[in-house]
């Protein structure tokens, strides 16, 4: 869902896994994917640490499948690693391991360090698509400069984007979309509180959201989207009784979206909007005002299979639609199907 995704594949690029935070379930469910989708994972390689990876292989080795973890220099080796074994690109110099479950201002520095070093690589061209295993806000932002600024993967791939391009990170707009094979759904607003998210309801956010959503899911269906828009305000504000930001803003934008050609509807009650989108029934997507009125439909319908993919960046970016589990951290527990999801879309989307 990028500028990159609408573009011919050219030659087999590897796709790089970046590790996640390390105290989360982010290794462990790599190591899962390895060793249960072995042609999935061909050509796929980790940006993260050897020991960590080698941990992690040890706990969720099973039923006599041995996971070698091998460092590897550059991304194009991984293209011709054998199945079951794990490839490791490791960013920097080795870390402690940090223990399981517990928030780490070195696990955020490490899982920042993954993701700007596997961006780079993508806006270079050395790698065709980016899957980014769940890393803890909280430990991003203990890692402090320059991660506590970014409130989480699309904040920090939108600077390095805008980095690249040599332009002002207001020139490189991108969005949130969160996928399973019922549903989509694209927020205006992303990681601010429910106040900012009300104020951020705007006609030219709407409108800007509208455009983009147009263009990347357009470029992945080969065909324009039927767009479904939700409304801030109970019963999309009941003609101004219960809010007018639909009157003022969202319906506005939806008028200048449907004058350029985008198919726009709305904007509908949100209470009942998402199950009019479910399967491709009326709509192929719903645009939602802010992001747990968007996320909490497709998440309802199972975590294990839902996909967050960043639209508007020039790469291909996707990750499980859960976050680090850290309950769940080192217990070999973790289930991989969102992961696995996500490298699926990511093929899809570099096809």
């Amino acid at each position: 869902m990028s500028r990159a995704a609408s573009s011919a594949p050219g030659p087999a690029r590897p796709i790089a896994i970046t590790l996640g935070d390390a105290a989360g379930i982010g290794p462990e469910i790599i190591a899962k994917a390895f060793r249960d989708a072995p042609d999935l994972l061909a050509g796929c390689f980790v940006v993260g640490d050897v020991a960590l990876m080698r941990r992690a292989a040890g706990w969720v080795q099973a039923g006599g499948v041995s996971l070698p973890v091998a460092q590897i220099t550059e991304p194009r080796q991984a293209l011709q690693a054998p199945p079951l074994c794990v490839p490791v690109l490791q960013p920097g110099p080795p870390v402690a391991l940090p223990a399981p479950g517990r928030i780490s201002a070195a696990a955020g520095r490490l899982a920042g360090d993954c993701v700007v070093w596997a961006a780079r690589a993508a806006l270079r061209g050395e790698v065709s698509a980016l899957v980014t295993a769940p890393l803890h806000k909280e430990a991003l932002a203990a890692a402090g400069e320059p991660y506590a600024r970014y409130p989480g993967h699309t904040e920090l791939l939108q600077a390095l984007a805008a980095e690249h391009a040599g332009v002002p990170v207001a020139a490189m707009p991108v969005r949130m979309m969160l996928a399973n094979d019922e549903l989509r759904t694209v927020l205006v607003s992303i990681h601010v509180s429910l106040r900012e998210a009300i104020a951020l309801v705007t006609e030219s956010n709407v409108l800007q959201t509208l455009r983009i959503s147009h263009q990347s899911v357009g470029a992945a269906l080969h065909r324009a989207p039927r767009i479904a828009v939700a409304g801030l305000n109970p019963h999309a504000g009941e003609g101004g009784l219960f809010g007018r930001e639909e009157i003022e803003a969202i319906a506005p934008a939806i008028a200048r979206a449907r004058a350029e050609g985008i198919d726009a509807q709305g904007p509908f009650a949100p209470d009942t909007v998402f199950m009019r989108a479910r399967g491709g029934a009326e709509f192929d997507l719903v645009l939602a005002m802010y992001h747990d009125q968007g996320l909490i439909p497709v998440k309802y319908l199972g975590v294990e299979r839902g996909v967050n993919v960043t639209l508007g960046l020039p790469l291909v970016r996707t990750s499980p639609d859960h976050g680090t589990a850290f309950d769940l951290a080192g217990t070999g527990r973790a289930d991989a199907g969102s992961l696995l999801a996500a490298l699926r879309m990511a093929r899809q989307l570099v096809e």
